[in-house]
Order: structure tokens, then sequence, then C-alpha cells
């Protein structure tokens, strides 16, 4: 895994994909376009015209009959949140994000929207958040319902920085092992299926009331790319993303989602924010200040990036950060013990191809050794969730969205190097 593509190659191109997932996720909103203006009326036959969507609009109207929106969570500007309950079983309640129409978009959906539908709609699995059904409102405007997940994020358990809020809540290394084993396995099913997720962070893992973690957020997900196909390195929350997409590479691999992974997994031993900074300049160099200073030693073909220039990482006359030494690791870290620092180095390896795959790290001796991760029944819940209200906090955003703390752009953005040039 790496700067270049070696990865395994999705049977469909990007544009044909993103095309099929606009048409798919554009059926609703059509349908009820249609019955806005006139009465339902009875499915025609299947010869006639129209009649698809006669059906369209009947099946749209059966999902919003059934599911039925109570107290609203959550405003933002991209999209609200409903507390809902299924009316065919009435104990069985759900979050409805219910997406803003915008006139800025064709169809009036984004396409971060897009691709939240089509991937939760295609990703199945015990680790990632359920979407249970998508319809359109009279207002044409888009409705997903999710699975509430009444315990809030993971961030909110293991953050301590200055500005947290909520009682603090002790957990364990078991614990740490535990929550990682959950991510890890939502990351490898999502690779399994060729689907990056480009947005890992604390926010966006979920918990349950189960105690089980979900992999939330797919709006800036896409599936691997063909060779030589170009991808945006304008992805994933600042604090998470890795230097490969600093350095403007624009041929990556699933080995992204790997480093922010690794970062999430040092958060929860710091109980804080890793390699934070108010700018991109500022957050490369705190990266190069961790883990060393890119070169063509330690990273074959960091030289030919296309930001490679602004950092000067083969001018031998520049100091170059070294990292931290063993001991600070050793230090900063004890609570993985040896074998899960070596996990939590390889994670965070500079070069992306050096990073091991979900597969490996779900593999890796660290999650077998004592002590074992902790049952997820028995993991720690009590006041560190922030309940449903902190859950459409976390979907109300835009993907790629973090919450305003007075602290840096956190938003997934263009990168600007521009002030390395002074």
């Amino acid at each position: 895994m790496g700067v270049s593509t070696n990865s395994p190659v999705h049977p469909k191109s990007a544009s044909t994909e993103i095309q099929a997932a606009k048409a798919k996720a554009l059926t609703v909103i059509r349908a009820t376009e249609t019955s806005a203006s006139s009465p339902i009326s009875k499915p025609s036959s299947p010869g006639e015209d129209g009649g698809e969507r006669d059906l369209a609009e009947e099946l749209n109207a059966q999902t919003r009959a059934r599911y039925k929106k109570g107290k609203l969570l959550g405003e933002g500007t991209y999209a609200n949140v409903f507390l809902g309950h299924d009316t065919t079983s009435p104990n069985t309640l759900v979050a409805i994000k219910k997406t803003k129409k915008l006139d800025s978009f064709k169809d009036g959906m984004s396409i971060d929207t897009i691709r939240e539908i089509r991937f939760l709609q295609e990703l199945k699995h015990p680790n990632i958040i359920n979407l249970m059904a998508v319809f359109s409102s009279k207002d044409q405007n888009v409705n997903m319902v999710i699975e509430l997940l009444p315990r809030g994020d993971l961030k909110t358990i293991y953050y301590r920085g200055a500005d947290a809020k909520g009682p603090e809540v002790s957990y364990t290394g078991a614990d740490i092992k535990a929550w990682m084993a959950m991510l890890m396995r939502a990351v490898w099913f999502c690779h399994e299926h060729f689907v990056m997720h480009r947005d890992i962070k604390g926010d966006n893992l979920l918990i349950a009331a189960d105690g089980s973690l979900k992999l939330a957020d797919f709006g800036l997900a896409r599936s691997f790319a063909d060779p030589g196909t170009r991808m945006t390195p304008e992805m994933v929350t600042s604090f998470y993303r890795p230097p490969e997409l600093f350095l403007g590479a624009t041929h990556y691999s699933a080995a992204v989602d790997i480093w922010s992974c690794g970062i999430v997994l040092g958060e929860l031993v710091k109980r804080d924010y890793w390699v934070p900074g108010h700018t991109d300049l500022e957050i490369f160099t705190r990266i190069t200040e961790v883990f060393g200073s890119p070169s063509e030693a330690n990273w074959p073909g960091v030289t030919k990036l296309p930001n490679a220039p602004l950092i000067n990482p083969s001018d031998d006359s520049a100091p170059r950060p070294p990292g931290m030494p063993t001991e600070q690791w050793n230090r900063e870290f004890g609570q993985l013990g040896p074998i899960g620092i070596d996990l939590l180095r390889s994670m965070t390896s500079l070069d992306p191809r050096k990073r091991p795959t979900a597969k490996q790290i779900l593999a890796h001796d660290w999650f077998r050794t004592a002590p074992a991760p902790t049952k997820t029944e028995l993991l720690p819940q009590a006041g560190g969730g922030g309940g449903p209200v902190k859950m459409a906090e976390d979907l109300k955003r835009k993907p790629g969205e973090a919450p305003s703390d007075g602290r840096a752009d956190k938003v997934a953005r263009k990168i600007d190097f521009g002030s390395m040039k002074k």
C-alpha cells in the first residue's frame, strides 16, 4: 500500500461509479417531484409510460409513512437530525437525518450525500453504522433513516484536552484494545470491498447502546481508483491527514485510512490531539517532529510529490527533525506495551507502503497478548457518550467537517503551503 496504486482495482471506473450512484440516489427524489404536483395515482401496468415512476412514488410514500419524525435533536446548515420511530415496531427508535436541498448542486443533492447513501447501502457490517432506509419528504429533501446510537462518539469518551466537556471517563489498555479491534474490523471490511473511508477520526466513531463501535460519515469515501486515475489530496480532516496528502499525492491507496487509525490509537492513549496545529504547515511540522522528516532514504519517491520542493526533503543543508526517540515513545505510549508501540509506529510510518493493511493489523500479536480486549458489553460508557444529541451533532455536519472548538481549522479543505515560500 502506498503512494502508487498497488491495491486491488475496483471493477468499475470512478466516473461510471459516480454516475451510477447518483442515478440510484436520485430515483427517490425524482419520483416525488411528480407526486408533489399531483396525488399518487394507482400504479400503471408494466407496459405503460410512467409505470415504474408510479411504483417508485408508492414505495417512497410507504417508507415515509413507516418512519415518523419526533424531537429535533440537532440542526445544521447541512442537515437536521430528528429522533424517530418505526411505526411497524413503535419501540424501535431511529435517527432520521434530513439533508437539506441545496440550490448550488444539480438536483439539489451534494456529492457527499450521494456517496454516503451509496456506500452505506452497500457496506453492511456490525461495526459500520446501519442505514436502514432512504426516502424523500414532500419538500423534496432526502431523509436517511439510521440506527440510533445513544452513546455518542468515541472522542467524547477519550478527549481530555483543555476544552474538554463532561465528566472524565476512566478506561484501561484492554478497553483501548477492544475499541481498536472494532475499528479495524470496520476498516478491513471497507477495504475488502474496495472502499476508502478517507475521514476516520474519533468524532466519526459512534457508540451503540451495547458498547459496540460503529464507523460513520462516509461522505468523503470513494472506491479504489483504477491505475493512473488521479484522486484529490484534499481529503481527511487535517489532524488525521497522512503526510502523502499534505505533500499533494494524487495517486494513493487505502494506507491513508491506516494512518488515521494510528492517530486515533495515539489519541486514545494521550487523551488529547496528537498532531495538532492551526495551519497545514504547523500540522506537517508537528508530523516531522514526531515521526521524522521525509527523505529518499526513509520514503523512496517522496521528492517526486507535488509539494515536496516546498519542504526541501533532499536538501542536506537543511536541518531535519529525526522524530521522537525510542525512549519518548516508550514514555508517552507505555500503556500499549512494547508490542503495541511497535504496531502504533508501523501504522504511522511516513512511507505509506510500509504501513500494515487492516488485515495485518487484526492479526498483530498486540491483540493476543495480555490484557485481552474487554468484552463489548463491559466497555466504559456511563457519562462518556453524550447521548442521542451528541450523535445528532456528529450527523448534522457536512462530511469532512469537525466541530469548531477554537483551535485549528480541521475541515478537510484545500491544502495551503503558500506560507512556506516566504
